[in-house]
């Protein structure tokens, strides 16, 4: 099953995180068993090299990518970025999708009125694991001293009390959103790193739909984000991502794409966000994980 659905999103979306977003740490007590032991077979997954790397883990995922997978905002938001803006890309692999930023490429398809030179974004890209090839220091030698920035070694939770700086954009394709144990905690470092008036993008495969009625499309009959109010009603995380102060958003399924997947568009209106709390009550290991959270409030 595990390798149906490792396939199946494959062909989707091509894609898998590269940063965790916390380090291993296990329940307690007989009932947390099988969490205990998906967490250590997601683990698993991470830590994975040669010919035991999963279908999926891929790391060069383009930009083209990006634009093609989440809200179509996404490209006029990124577009609109100057030298003063910063854009923090997390899960990003080799950071193509900024080398890409930086490529002719796209001054050619966002070409500026009377031939004026762009003048772009500082750009940050958030890796668990050093994945930059030559191109990388090659495209850095070409721009200003500070204009990419690639961080690794360390988990996202690690990044907490404003260490991982301000940013007016940010985007998780296939990232850390959809792998986290923790997606208060997620929320929570990624919106604090947000500026007011910043754009967060992200998306989810298969979670229960914000609109439409739709069956799980895997055959464990489950979607693989769930949240379950206290009064044993499932929520999706549109409902519960708009329960956040001080932030906008818009939620679309993309039409016709198989597995079926939601797009996240966040803007965050003012400076102090507040999370609503959630606790993992179920987790499952796989390209995505399958995660069932409860909601406390």
């Amino acid at each position: 099953m595990n390798f149906l659905r490792i396939l199946l999103f494959v062909l989707t979306l091509n894609a898998l995180p590269h940063i965790i977003n916390e380090a291993p740490c296990y329940a307690a007590g007989p009932v947390d068993e099988l969490i205990n032991r998906a967490i250590r077979e997601q683990d698993d997954i991470y830590r994975s090299r040669g010919e035991l790397v999963p279908e999926g883990y891929v790391i060069d995922r383009s930009l083209l990518s990006y634009t093609h997978t989440l809200s179509q905002t996404f490209d006029r938001a990124l577009e609109a970025l100057d030298k003063d803006h910063r854009w923090l890309d997390i899960g990003a692999g080799e950071g193509q999708a900024i080398l890409d930023y930086f490529g002719p490429r796209f001054d050619a398809m966002h070409p500026l009125p009377n031939k004026r030179s762009r003048h772009k974004a500082r750009a940050v890209a958030l890796s668990i694991e050093d994945r930059r090839t030559a191109r990388w220091p090659a495209t850095a030698s070409l721009l200003k001293t500070g204009q990419i920035q690639y961080l690794s070694g360390k988990r996202l939770r690690e990044y907490q009390n404003g260490t991982l700086g301000r940013y007016n954009l940010i985007t998780d394709v296939v990232g850390a959103f959809s792998y986290t144990r923790d997606l208060t905690l997620y929320m929570q470092i990624a919106l604090n790193a947000l500026e007011a008036d910043g754009n967060l993008f992200t998306l989810l495969t298969d979670a229960r739909p914000s609109v439409a009625k739709r069956r799980p499309f895997f055959e464990t009959d489950t979607y693989l984000t769930e949240i379950i109010r206290p009064d044993g009603r499932s929520e999706n995380v549109c409902n519960w991502l708009r329960q956040i102060s001080c932030i906008e958003v818009i939620c679309n399924e993309k039409s016709g794409w198989q597995p079926p997947v939601e797009t996240f568009h966040l803007h965050k209106t003012c400076e102090i966000t507040t999370v609503p709390p959630l606790t993992l009550t179920s987790f499952v290991a796989g390209t995505p994980p399958s995660r069932r959270f409860h909601s406390e409030q």
